[in-house]
């Protein structure tokens, strides 16, 4: 039997050098065994409400991004390691839940990409824990612009692919009296001032801009305000389940949707709601014959007829239930992982900047909504306008699409004169035009 001065002979005649030597091998061991990093997974977070008034829409999210990074893990994940998904809940609570996560998954959970939120207020209030700490948010749902962060991925529309052409669509077919209602936060009262500022470009302005709190339930002085205005169209940027408040009310008071939706109707109680926040999701929760008739504005619809979009149907219901749906934010959060996911294998990397780098080279991913591109300047994406009129089926009858996608425009010029978003100019990063101050 060989002694320990034996061996240590062998090493080079110095015990000390070998037990130095025994000791770094024992350290890097768990390395050696589990791969680059010490760990034999790439941990992502999930950043939605499964409680609170966003509950409703945001949950589904959840599974959205799950049957994604199924697909991937089951195809043998990435960089040769599995994604593990880090699930936290932050309550629907905007201003100090959200950032309270957001630094959880990112500090603690070292999670190398989030994807989550849904409202813009909880956007803006983690913005500055994933700027801090060089994070990457990937964020699903449509938004009102004058935002370009190069922490941010922005899966959902930009203002001029969802909010304007609705607008534009609306004035083609002849509706001129706007009454715009929304919830009362960033969102809404930002995606309004585009509206109006197109308006008045065409020599027009809203018979009425009303705001009720997220969570509001209570809508029958809003109605009444409804009628005594007279409009002939709603434009509705509520969120929430107060939609489903709203839309009871609004049936209740005997306001229903025109049986033909491409020319104001003559008569006042036949008003189209055209909604931005509401999808096949938040049907779910509304008697048809409150709903039947009014209208969507998206990029995505359960009911576009490819492929591409069956597949997914086909696997989320699979999955989740027959009696689940697919809607347009459910479609961006699973996409936007598989987005994130070409980004590393083009990155060879999950480092932040990497994926960053990768991701400004023009992605590209046939997602449920059609092929979809990021464009390198605004980390936004390319996408197709569409618009829907509700069935009795609870889902959506599409009336009008864009024959080519629209690219992405953070910083409507109706709206932001001079402000522009480059990550590939020089220097990068945003260009300031006028002072816009949204009331």
């Amino acid at each position: 039997m060989r002694t320990t001065e034996n061996v240590a002979g062998q090493a080079g005649r110095s015990p000390h050098r070998w037990f130095a030597r025994l000791n770094l091998a024992l350290v890097l061991l768990p390395v050696l065994l589990t791969g680059c990093g010490g760990t034999d997974t790439i941990k992502v977070g999930i950043l939605h409400s499964q409680t609170g008034t966003m509950a409703i829409s945001e949950k589904s999210l959840i599974d959205a991004e799950q049957l994604a990074i199924e697909e991937i893990n089951a195809k043998g994940g990435l960089l040769g390691k599995k994604i593990e998904a880090i699930v936290v809940d932050p309550q629907s609570k905007f201003t100090d839940v959200f950032p309270e996560k957001a630094k959880q998954l990112l500090l603690k959970d070292k999670v190398v990409a989030v994807f989550g939120c849904w409202t813009s207020v909880s956007r803006k209030n983690v913005l500055p824990v994933f700027e801090d700490n060089n994070g990457l948010l990937f964020y699903p749902v449509q938004y009102e612009g004058n935002e370009c962060s190069k922490n941010v991925v922005y899966s959902g529309a930009a203002p001029n692919q969802q909010i304007l052409p609705a607008v534009k669509w609306l004035l083609d077919k002849g509706y001129k009296k706007f009454y715009l209602l929304g919830s009362d936060y960033v969102f809404p009262r930002t995606a309004n001032l585009i509206i109006v500022k197109y308006l008045e470009e065409k020599g027009l302005k809203p018979v009425a801009e009303k705001y009720t709190p997220l969570g509001h339930q209570d809508y029958a002085n809003i109605v009444q305000d409804i009628v005594a205005n007279e409009p002939d169209v709603i434009f509705s940027t509520i969120n929430g389940d107060s939609n489903t408040k709203f839309y009871k009310e609004l049936s209740a008071q005997g306001i229903n949707a025109p049986a033909d939706a491409s020319k104001p109707s003559q008569d006042k109680k036949q008003v189209p709601v055209i909604a931005v926040s509401v999808g096949e999701d938040e049907l779910r929760e509304l008697e048809p014959a409150q709903v039947t008739g009014h209208l969507a504005a998206w990029n995505y619809f359960e009911s576009i007829d490819t492929p591409a979009n069956k597949g997914f149907v086909k696997k989320f219901k699979d999955k989740y239930g027959k009696e689940r749906v697919t809607d347009d934010p459910i479609a961006a959060a699973y996409a936007q992982v598989h987005i994130w996911a070409l980004a590393v294998e083009k990155a060879k990397s999950t480092d932040v900047d990497k994926v960053r780098e990768a991701l400004r080279s023009g992605i590209e991913f046939d997602a449920p909504e059609g092929k979809i591109k990021l464009d390198p300047k605004t980390q936004h994406l390319y996408k197709y306008f569409r618009l829907g009129q509700i069935l009795e089926t609870k889902q959506f009858n599409i009336i009008y699409e864009t024959p080519e996608w629209i690219e992405p425009e953070p910083y409507p010029q109706v709206a932001f004169p001079g402000w522009s978003c480059d990550w590939t100019g020089t220097p990068p990063g945003v260009t300031k035009g006028a002072d816009v101050k949204v009331q």
